[in-house]
């Protein structure tokens, strides 16, 4: 090759490898921005104690905790069904959705449930279907020595506290409530200015923490009750003595949580941890908690005044049933909240395992106080996954006065069952006190939702009633609702869960012998009897 050859040859290489050479310094620069930080976070892997997985499979390692991370999306979005979505379905989430936006809420093409499952359950309509035009009914809370008795819708809303929902929440559902004449329980964290903001029916509730009624000490204060109890707002004050999400347990808010205004809502020190106690200090036996249901009636000016309790131990139960004979002293209602849990959070071992379920509850209350004779002075009021009309309708059977929901009333605002609650961090701005959060929650429009959710419940309730028959709530009774107990077995639920006769408990000849030995050992002055293996 001549020299002009290979000039030639090198005035066409030098372009090419030129063009090479910037190329692989591009590269390796990008190389080296994706290289670099991953050999890092590799060795910081390799040499970390706490995750055994990041040390055996460093960088792809934390792919598990990345999908891990929104596992529940996928599982809601993509794989669980209509039917099979815990805690609650996705169908019946969808329902309040529709019916709280005012959507169409049918079903094409037939139901998507198994009814020959085991526990299928329904209504038997008539071939003469009742004609009842809406109206929105209502029950009387106040007994005898009731002076302000309250005229309570059958669906109101449930206990949720300022500090676990946020300030457009609460705003929300109390101008929803006063927008569809029902009541909202202010839960146990005491009376906010956002719960007397719109003017909406209250319920007053406080447990053993005494929010917004406690001394310095944590102990109860009159003066401080009786400032906020005989507000015109508030309807009824209700003791909490336990609730079904986490029974037997009290509640610890963290000091990050207390702000300033929390604080001076439930009376505490900002930015310090607050232990409410299991048990209450103002009270000790069941004689002294009717003793306390009284005074609290009393400094309230004769309201409905009752209390809470998830069903633990029957005879602690009927201790306070001896007591109300002992004493003359009755409340204006009971509230049985079920097992089943609510918006609150707590361990696993509590929500899973600890307390009675609603439904079995609700049958031995009503059992009880029909066989102390004490059922048609008071009035039983439950809570627990009460979300469609037809919920409703069962628990009345049962023997409920009224029903109260909380996620109902949570999926009304726009809940989507994250799952987060506890956490600071819903999506919805609902459970949080983010103030980026809150704002996205508008008041006007959510508290739209949820007065339409109550209305749409009421008229698809009187469907029911009309459908099978009944012209009033007060002719429905438990051999309505029917279940399939196995195969082509079915029954009622007076055959599942028979009434006692009125004030059979009274009489030792006649008492029912699954009922003597509960009875034998409640004793109106003290919670355990010594004598009985507790």
């Amino acid at each position: 090759m001549t020299v002009r050859q290979k000039f030639l040859v090198l005035l066409a290489v030098i372009p090419a490898l030129t063009v090479l050479w910037a190329q692989f310094w591009t590269a390796a620069w990008w190389l080296f921005i994706i290289w670099v930080p991953l050999s890092v976070i590799g060795l910081w892997d390799m040499f970390q104690k706490k995750q055994t997985l990041r040390r055996l499979y460093p960088v792809i390692g934390h792919f598990r905790y990345l999908l891990e991370s929104f596992r529940t999306e996928i599982q809601q979005y993509f794989i669980e069904t209509d039917l099979s979505g815990k805690p609650v379905n996705r169908e019946h989430r969808a329902l309040v959705y529709q019916r709280a936006k005012g959507q169409r809420d049918t079903r094409p093409f037939g139901t998507i449930v198994d009814v020959q499952a085991e526990g299928y359950e329904w209504i038997n309509h008539s071939v003469s279907p009742a004609k009842i035009k809406y109206y929105h009914p209502r029950v009387t809370i106040g007994g005898k020595d009731c002076q302000q008795p309250y005229q309570a819708s059958l669906l109101n809303i449930s206990a949720m506290s300022y500090g676990s929902l946020g300030h457009n929440a609460i705003e929300a559902l109390n101008l929803g409530a006063k927008r569809g004449g029902f009541c909202h329980n202010t839960g146990e964290g005491g009376i906010s200015p956002y719960h007397m903001k719109h003017g909406g029916d209250l319920t007053m509730q406080f447990g053993s923490g005494y929010f917004g009624c406690r001394d310095k000490e944590g102990h109860f204060d009159e003066t401080l009750f009786t400032q906020k109890a005989t507000r015109d707002q508030i309807k009824m004050i209700e003791i909490k003595l336990s609730q079904g999400a986490k029974p037997g347990h009290g509640g610890v808010l963290p000091g990050s949580k207390v702000t300033p205004e929390i604080a001076a809502i439930r009376h505490v020190e900002p930015y310090k941890t607050v232990e409410s106690p299991a048990s209450h200090s103002a009270f000790s036996t069941p004689v002294e908690l009717l003793q306390f249901v009284a005074k609290i009636r009393a400094l309230s000016g004769g309201k409905p005044v009752g209390f809470k309790l998830c069903l633990g131990k029957k005879y602690e139960f009927l201790a306070l049933c001896k007591a109300m004979l002992e004493t003359n002293i009755l409340p204006d209602f009971i509230t049985i909240d079920g097992s089943e849990g609510g918006t609150g959070a707590a361990p696993i071992e509590l929500t899973n395992s600890v307390g009675t379920p609603l439904r079995d509850a609700l049958v031995y209350v009503n059992n009880a106080l029909i066989g102390t004779g004490l059922r048609p002075h008071l009035k039983i009021i439950v809570a627990g996954k009460i979300i469609s009309a037809f919920h409703m309708i069962k628990a009345l059977a049962l023997g409920a006065d009224t029903v109260n929901s909380a996620r109902g009333m949570m999926f009304a605002l726009g809940c989507i069952q994250a799952r987060v609650c506890d956490t600071g961090n819903c999506p919805t701005g609902i459970t949080t006190q983010d103030p980026a959060r809150n704002k996205g929650l508008v008041v006007e429009n959510k508290a739209e939702r949820v007065a339409r959710y109550h209305r749409k419940m009421l008229e698809n309730m009187i469907d029911l009633l009309a459908a099978a028959g009944l012209s009033s709530f007060d002719e429905l009774r438990p051999h309505h609702i029917i279940q399939r107990v196995q195969g082509s077995l079915v029954r009622n639920y007076e055959e599942l869960y028979p009434t006692l006769k009125a004030g059979i408990l009274l009489d030792d000849d006649q008492r029912p012998a699954m009922w003597q030995a509960d009875w034998q050992q409640a004793n109106p002055h003290r919670w355990h009897n010594p004598q009985h293996n507790n």
